[in-house]
């Protein structure tokens, strides 16, 4: 039996994709009236130069640095299924020892729900990924908090 609460959010669900179906209708004839789009080989010209723009764009801002920096789950996931991990080594904060710490990234075991696992005298050691500070690729910053 479906109940009252099911049918009104699947109202609102359905409402909210119509709304989004007249959206993309309007964008598509609005844009498909302006002069000189009319023409498919125009249109086909005009998008794949926006295209190429806004990735210039895009790489350019990320260059720069100004935003769009990697999280480290992500980074340390490209590290860790890298064919050539064992180049990697990963810094991080040890709260106990009070000094960053270096390990090597074939050591990492998995990674698991925002810790990093890794074996050290064939013991799991767990580390939060917030804790990782930078990874380095034969010695020079890969990627850093």
């Amino acid at each position: 039996m479906v109940s009252k609460e099911q049918i009104r959010r699947y109202s609102w669900y359905l409402f909210g994709l119509i709304g989004i179906v007249f959206f993309w209708a309007g964008v598509w004839d609005g844009i498909g009236s302006l002069p000189y789009l009319h023409n498919p080989l125009i249109s086909l010209v005009v998008g794949l130069l926006m295209i190429l723009f806004s990735k210039k764009l895009v790489s350019k801002v990320m260059s720069l640095g100004m935003g769009f920096e990697e999280r480290a789950d992500i980074a340390l996931n490209k590290v860790h299924y890298h064919p050539k991990k064992h180049l990697f080594h990963i810094k991080y904060k040890d709260k106990i020892k009070k000094k960053e710490i270096l390990i090597k990234a074939n050591k990492i075991k998995s990674i698991e729900e925002g810790f990093l696992v890794f074996l050290e005298d064939q013991k799991e050691v767990f580390i939060p990924i917030h804790r990782v500070t930078e990874i380095l690729h034969k010695g020079k910053r890969h990627w850093k908090a």
